[in-house]
């Protein structure tokens, strides 16, 4: 059994009814799920539209080892110790997925004595988002094949009797594949169709991982019902024969996937270990998504407290940067400070340490004082705190440390931070005391949130797709330029004239290095990005390049045609039989 779990499964927990009523929600917008989490309605930003917001604080981080350095235990460890100081506070997260791994994850949400519980619910089930969001997406994907098969044996007449038009869907333009909440290699890549002539026309397609499904990033970045009925009927599956994009509207299964979506839409609440409330809703990937949690789930914190802790995942470079120009575009929330974790061991990787390998003991030179290697590797927690500048927020330092970090190699990260602009940087050992070990770190982040910010995007929305993508690679990323594969080209003139060009850019690209390049650690320099291909998701609203040689990771029945379901305007679900 893992440390994280057991520490888990020994908490005393308060009922989720407890924790409701502590953050002034009424009983009827709880809607309970056992005895420890529950579902929030959205009525909530109805009746307290006219209450100021709490405070909005980001977690984020520096170029992490491939062992992570313990963002989201640093939220929930932050959480904790605002609540030991006397503030109203919550975080909001991800809900993770149980597809990575078979069995429960330590770490899932936190880790040690900073961690949501209860821990086993994260991978089985919690309140059947994923499932939802799977069901919404295979919907579509089956009514796509479904489609292609009706209109090879019926006739423009024919169809036109049952209220359809002659879409033409060009087979080898789908990008839509079918998901599934497990990392299965096996089916990655597989043939549908075979068997009889109703089993549909043969083609390949393949599987993703439910959670890298667009219908999760349109949750995560929808405001509402009506909203979400909105984006998902602007999903792009692929194109006519013609070359005219094709959406989910067109295809009439927006409705229908909406009603799948009504109760996933409501943001999940819990606790951490020492009773703070804690949303878990949405699970966007942090690559080919922005990887944030939900904006209904800040926004509702950000009425019932005075602090909201939310989390982006990978660095500052990635998920930090699509919170900004992404989710913050389409939620209208100003953040007041960002919060950059950092660990001596990572920093030591990006000053030419050797590699650090899952599952493999650490070198002694992580595990050992070495302050000129640190010296070399500081720079890259200087690049991520520039990063975050270019947006104009206060920017805290967090240094989880471990038991071999010396007072000498805090002093020189605590330094580094400082000349980089940082308001400081605060030794934290959450993990081990909770959220006892992360006072100092609570303090700093309330000073900070008191300052004056002056919040900007990085680039208006107007600009050409190349200028906001070039735009990103020079301020951010520190290269020379962009080189485009003709595919990337094409793609871009595509999606412009199609009338896309105005969406917000998505980097899709690694996580392991502030380039394009896993390898490359510190902060790589005479470079140039290339781009070779470049993709759109136009119901979540972005565009998303995508970088180097990275790869991205990896049903039910349609509804009957004599059933139809959809929302009507007042978010109520109506039927025709």
């Amino acid at each position: 059994m893992s440390v994280d779990l057991e520490i888990a499964q020994k908490a005393k927990l308060r009922p989720i009814v407890e924790v409701a009523s502590e953050l002034g929600l009424k009983e009827d917008e709880v809607e309970l799920y056992g005895k420890y989490k529950a579902k929030v309605t959205l009525d909530v930003l109805e009746r307290l539209k006219g209450k100021p917001n709490g405070k909005y604080i980001d977690v984020t981080a520096i170029t992490p080892t491939p062992l992570g350095e313990g963002k989201t235990t640093t939220t929930v460890g932050l959480t904790q110790a605002l609540g030991k100081i006397g503030k109203k506070v919550m975080c909001c997260i991800r809900q993770p997925s149980q597809g990575p791994t078979f069995g429960i994850k330590g770490g899932a949400a936190g880790g040690g004595y900073s961690q949501i519980v209860p821990m086993e619910d994260f991978n089985l089930h919690l309140t059947g988002d994923i499932h939802a969001v799977g069901a919404a997406h295979n919907l579509l994907a089956a009514a796509i094949d479904a489609r292609i098969m009706h209109e090879d044996r019926m006739s423009d007449e024919k169809l036109a009797q049952l209220g359809l038009r002659r879409l033409n869907i060009d087979p080898y333009s789908i990008t839509w594949n079918r998901v599934v909440d497990v990392n299965d290699r096996a089916l990655r890549n597989v043939i549908i169709g075979l068997g009889h002539e109703t089993d549909g026309r043969p083609r390949q397609t393949g599987f993703d991982i439910t959670v890298a499904s667009e219908v999760m990033a349109i949750l995560a970045l929808t405001t509402g019902l009506k909203d979400l009925r909105q984006r998902l009927g602007r999903i792009v599956f692929g194109y006519s024969k013609s070359g005219e994009p094709l959406t989910a509207e067109d295809l009439g299964v927006a409705g229908a996937m909406t009603v799948l979506m009504k109760d996933a839409i409501k943001p999940n609440l819990m606790q951490t270990l020492e009773g703070q409330p804690a949303f878990v809703h949405a699970g966007p990937f942090a690559n080919i998504a922005h990887g944030n949690s939900s904006i209904l789930a800040d926004q509702i914190g950000l009425k019932l407290v005075d602090y909201v802790i939310t989390e982006s995942g990978f660095g500052a470079d990635c998920g930090m940067v699509k919170f900004f120009d992404i989710k913050c575009r389409y939620s209208g929330l100003i953040p007041n400070c960002v919060v950059i974790v950092s660990t001596i061991r990572a920093l030591k990787m990006h000053g030419g340490g050797p590699m650090v390998v899952p599952g493999r003991s650490l070198d002694p030179a992580y595990t050992h004082e070495d302050l000129e290697l640190l010296k070399k590797g500081v720079c890259n927690l200087q690049a991520n705190i520039e990063i975050a500048k270019k947006f104009g927020i206060q920017v805290v330092v967090a240094i989880n440390r471990f038991a071999y970090d010396t007072d000498r190699e805090i002093e020189i990260v605590k330094e580094a931070a400082i000349e980089a602009g940082a308001k400081g940087a605060y030794p934290c050992e959450h993990w081990e005391k909770g959220g006892d070990g992360a006072i100092e770190l609570a303090e700093a982040v309330v000073a900070a949130c008191e300052k004056p910010s002056s919040f900007r995007f990085l680039y208006p929305l107007d600009w050409p797709i190349k200028k906001k993508i070039e735009t990103i690679a020079l301020e951010l990323l520190g290269a020379d330029g962009v080189d485009y594969t003709p595919k990337a080209e094409k793609q871009i003139a595509d999606y412009e004239k199609a009338g896309f060009g105005n969406l917000p850019i998505n980097l899709a690209k690694t996580h392991l290095s502030i380039s394009h390049d896993p390898t490359w650690k510190g902060v790589p320099k005479n470079y140039r990005l290339p781009i070779r291909e470049v993709r759109a998701s136009i119901g979540a609203g972005f565009i998303y390049p995508l970088c180097g040689e990275m790869r991205t990771m990896p049903g039910l029945p349609s509804v009957p045609a004599a059933m139809k379901v959809d929302i009507d305007d007042d978010g109520k679900v109506v039927g025709l039989f």
